[in-house]
């Protein structure tokens, strides 16, 4: 920055200010009484007219709550607390397909990349990718009803930025996923994907590359120091992604380990190790932290996104009886 874009920048602190924006979509969102709105009309709509209140009982104050909690998921996403993110959405049914959000498709996609990609940032790798495969498939079928719309280069955009999660989220935590958008992930990110299952640094590069190009800007509320501009700065982007890859090189070893126990229903512990080049003993702490990666919190509906119930992430366990390992595979037929 040249020294005049400098004291412009410390005479106007408040272009950096992010209290202003949370302050004027919170305002929205309790001037409309959205929020009561939104839990009465589970009772009916008798209910929902009767929370509205004086400025709620209008369609412009309720349209401009409704849309400010979409606005402050995204505000929450870039300032990275997620999980308040996923606060703020819960008394929005993501199942109700006839929600407010889904008549707008560049808002039904939004809220389910920043949904998606908060879940990721959580460590919650299978729920981000429900949440992907569900507003991908719907893109896809959708396609060519949106291709003259204004909105479809945004929306195209997006999706390819959430083939691009998916992909890492895939990769960290195999699941099995709807054969269209199985089919798109694989002509994309094949070669990416199997990289990240071998482990190591270089599946570290990929997961970062894929996340710089799929994250969305980050923003920081504080300013930065004008008179000691020499000071380094950490980027938000920087920052997040350490945040991510410091969950996700711990979840690695499930994508590694499973590739070679796919292929035996018993196996030595030495054995294993020596097609793996490490020792008994590391592997050994291997296979307990897959243990531990291999169930996870996963949303099972409802209002609470942050809730859920503990269950397999992947299609393969096993059991270590001294230095044997059984391995148990369940196959779940094609619908």
């Amino acid at each position: 920055r040249s020294a005049e874009e400098i004291e412009l920048l410390k005479a106007n602190p408040q272009v950096w200010n992010t209290y202003s924006v949370l302050n004027v979509l919170y305002s929205l969102i309790q001037k409309s009484s959205i929020t009561q709105q939104l839990v009465a009309a589970q009772d009916g709509a008798d209910a929902a007219a009767l929370a509205a209140g004086e400025f709620g009982a209008r369609p412009l104050y309720k349209m401009l709550g409704y849309f400010s909690i979409v606005g402050l998921v995204r505000v929450h996403c870039m300032l990275g607390d997620y999980t308040l993110a996923l606060q703020t959405l819960e008394n929005v049914d993501l199942n109700n397909s006839r929600g407010l959000f889904t008549r707008v498709t560049a808002c039904h996609v939004t809220v389910y990349y920043y949904v998606g990609f908060a879940y990721m940032m959580l460590g919650r790798y299978a729920d981000a990718t429900q949440a992907f495969v569900h507003i991908l498939t719907f893109v896809a079928r959708t396609k060519h009803y949106h291709q003259r719309a204004g909105q479809f280069d945004s929306v195209n955009k997006k999706a390819e930025q959430m083939y691009a999660l998916l992909a890492s989220c895939v990769s960290l935590c195999p699941t099995r996923v709807d054969e269209m958008v199985h089919s798109a992930l694989r002509e994309k990110y094949a070669d990416q994907q199997h990289k990240v299952q071998r482990g190591g640094d270089e599946a570290v590069e990929i997961l970062s590359e894929l996340f710089r190009f799929a994250s969305p800007k980050f923003i920081t509320p504080n300013p930065p120091n004008y008179d000691a501009p020499e000071e380094t700065v950490v980027e938000p982007q920087d920052f997040q992604l350490k945040v991510f890859l410091r969950e996700a090189k711990l979840q690695l070893v499930v994508p590694m380990l499973r590739s070679f126990l796919k292929l035996y229903t018993t196996m030595d512990l030495a054995q294993l190790a020596a097609v793996l080049d490490v020792g008994a003993d590391e592997l050994r702490t291997q296979l307990m932290v897959y243990k531990l990666r291999y169930r996870q919190v996963k949303w099972a509906g409802g209002a609470d996104l942050l809730g859920g119930e503990v269950v397999p992430t992947t299609d393969l366990d096993f059991a270590l009886q001294q230095d044997m390992i059984f391995i148990a595979e369940s196959r779940v037929g094609r619908r």
